[in-house]
């Protein structure tokens, strides 16, 4: 009788995984084939800073830049790696987020997690999912900004950089903005928290007062969702500049390596343009965020009820192990809880 329990269990966790990685990789893939274009200039504003005796709007400028030099093409730059990067992505995540939080639960002996033991889980979920698939965020940088280099030879496609990555730069190309990337988990911690007191307290001070967050509408969920990413995203973005400009270098072979590491970068860029250095490109970054967090969560809520009704589900559950919708429900007394069991992180 154990063992069965036990199999129900792994059916309903092995489901769960399923809807949860599905929903999430196709709903950033969907998020970010539509603000591609604004992506890739986030990144070479990044990498090289304002182009010279730029005058009138950054975007629509370098938008017009990119399609007249380059191409339509041009525009969706590094999208093959980013899709690519999204699935191994969301499936590491959930996996070790899911196991991180059934070993703190077996922990405390108690079934719902406190605020810190949810950001521990969250931070250990975005260190394994950094460390995974940073080589293919380095290949998508390089392919956003190869087109602004006449003087190196062009990777030809995402398997030719991975090949050439390897031969001539070996794991340290592979893994170049590795530490920023990393400190870069501190987005998550800020973001989910964020997202989760905003849901808390639309749920108690909305039309339809003392609701569950569950019961939200997909407008509120969109607010939500926009403002969280949008303080994380300003609180954490100078890592994103050091990180690409880290991974960028090392695919011109007739320059010299510009940056000997995070903290040379880091003062690099604040000798050459101060303090507004580690925030070009954020502008753009947040036109680029807006639309991508309600594209990714409202995607995610549609394609995540779809997998949950074709997909098998074993209603047997082992004994004191509750369902996860269960979980999700909140207690009229712990309505601000951090509940993290479904939605995704953008």
């Amino acid at each position: 009788m154990s063992s069965n329990g036990q199999s129900s269990g792994n059916s309903y966790n092995i489901r769960d995984l399923i809807c949860n990685a599905g929903a999430g990789a196709s709903a950033g893939a969907i998020a970010a084939t539509f603000v591609c274009p604004l992506d890739v200039i986030k990144t070479r504003l990044q990498v090289h800073g304002l182009p010279p005796g730029q005058t009138g709007s950054v975007i629509i400028t370098s938008l017009q830049n990119i399609a007249r030099t380059e191409g339509f093409r041009g525009l969706y730059r590094g999208l093959s790696p980013t899709i690519l990067a999204l699935l191994p992505n969301w499936a590491v995540y959930f996996t070790v987020y899911e196991q991180l939080k059934g070993l703190l639960r077996s922990r405390d002996g108690c079934h719902q997690l406190t605020t810190s033991e949810n950001m521990i889980a969250a931070a250990g979920a975005g260190a394994a999912t950094a460390i995974s698939t940073n080589p293919l965020w380095v290949v998508k940088t390089r392919l956003q900004t190869q087109g602004m280099r006449p003087n190196v030879v062009p990777y030809k496609s995402v398997l030719s950089a991975l090949t050439r990555i390897t031969c001539e730069e070996g794991m340290r190309g592979l893994y170049s903005g590795i530490l920023p990337s990393l400190a870069g988990i501190s987005h998550v911690v800020i973001q989910f928290p964020s997202y989760e007191k905003i849901k808390s307290y639309m749920a108690k001070k909305g039309k339809y007062e003392n609701t569950t967050v569950d019961k939200l509408s997909p407008g509120n969920v969109a607010i939500a969702s926009s403002i969280s990413k949008v303080i994380a995203s300003v609180m954490t973005y100078p890592h994103e500049v050091i990180r690409s400009r880290l991974q960028e270098q090392g695919q011109a072979k007739n320059i010299k390596v510009q940056y000997a590491g995070v903290v040379d970068c880091a003062k690099k860029v604040f000798q050459k343009d101060g303090f507004p250095g580690f925030y070009r490109g954020c502008a753009t970054n947040l036109l680029r965020t807006t639309p991508s967090a309600v594209i990714t969560f409202t995607s995610y809520e549609m394609i995540y009820r779809f997998f949950h009704r074709f997909v098998p589900q074993d209603n047997v559950h082992p004994q004191g192990y509750p369902k996860s919708t269960d979980i999700n429900k909140p207690k009229p007394e712990d309505s601000d809880d951090m509940k993290f069991e479904k939605g995704p992180m953008v």
